[in-house]
């Protein structure tokens, strides 16, 4: 299949998917959201590929949500409007829910929404050059995309307080060393070392690699998620909607 925002390659069992909006920094609009979606869809039923590498096109893995889409009038219906702005949890739960083993290859840089995607993904590899940064809360608004499980589990509750809340940059040696990156490649060999990975995983038995992840899933339902996920959405709904009140009191 052919996605308007991604570019889909395969290599045996390996797949990869790549961010394809360059020009933007591969920031992720409503469209990327969905192909994603579509993708997570389509692999449910696929059996052969057994490794799917999430990586960007261009000069950095993804510069995060689409900040130019936020300016836009949503719908009127306040349900339509809550369901928009779940649309980042949804691709969130479908990376995390696929079957398959995931890597993803983070160059370049990882902002907001891009840094809750790698935090999906079974493993993260990236380069001590490699930046990520998580700015939501100097912009006002929540890091949403059920993103704060996700990132505890990988960096500790205190970290990622800190993270969130200083919306510091950080750099890929130290996002190592907090736990959020798995593996650290040399600058410029991110994608590489994320496929050697994958040949790695593809050359053990499929049927028990596949029974761990699903044991692995499993624990972290039980652990993370519970009561902390139910509002997340509606956070962003909130801020949604203060935004679209704002540009009525502007109006009038």
């Amino acid at each position: 299949m052919t996605y308007e925002t991604l570019l889909v390659d395969r290599d045996g069992a390996v797949m990869t998917v790549r961010m394809n909006r360059p020009e933007k920094r591969n920031a992720i609009c409503n469209q990327m959201h969905l192909d994603i979606q579509d993708v997570c869809h389509e692999l449910a039923g696929d059996f052969d590929t057994r490794v799917v590498i999430l990586a960007g096109e261009g000069a950095a893995f993804s510069s995060g949500a689409d900040t130019s889409e936020w300016g836009k009038p949503g719908p009127d219906n306040e349900l339509e409007l809550r369901h928009q702005s779940g649309i980042g949890s949804r691709t969130s739960a479908a990376l995390e829910s696929l079957d398959q083993i995931t890597i993803a290859a983070v160059h370049g840089f990882a902002v907001g929404g891009a840094a809750v995607l790698v935090s999906c993904c079974d493993f993260r590899v990236a380069s001590p050059g490699t930046w990520f940064s998580i700015p939501e809360v100097e912009l006002g608004i929540p890091l949403s995309w059920n993103a704060l499980p996700r990132l505890a589990r990988a960096v500790g509750h205190q970290r990622a307080l800190e993270l969130t809340v200083l919306c510091e940059r950080f750099s890929g040696q130290q996002a190592f060393d907090y736990g959020l990156v798995s593996h650290l490649a040399d600058d410029g060999q991110e994608l590489a070392l994320a496929n050697e990975l994958a040949q790695k995983i593809v050359a053990k038995p499929a049927l028990p690699v596949a029974l761990t992840k699903a044991s692995m899933k499993a624990l972290r339902k039980q652990t993370e998620f519970g009561e902390a996920t139910y509002s997340d959405q509606d956070l962003l709904l909130y801020s949604r909607l203060m935004q679209q009140r704002r540009r009525r009191r502007g109006g009038e």
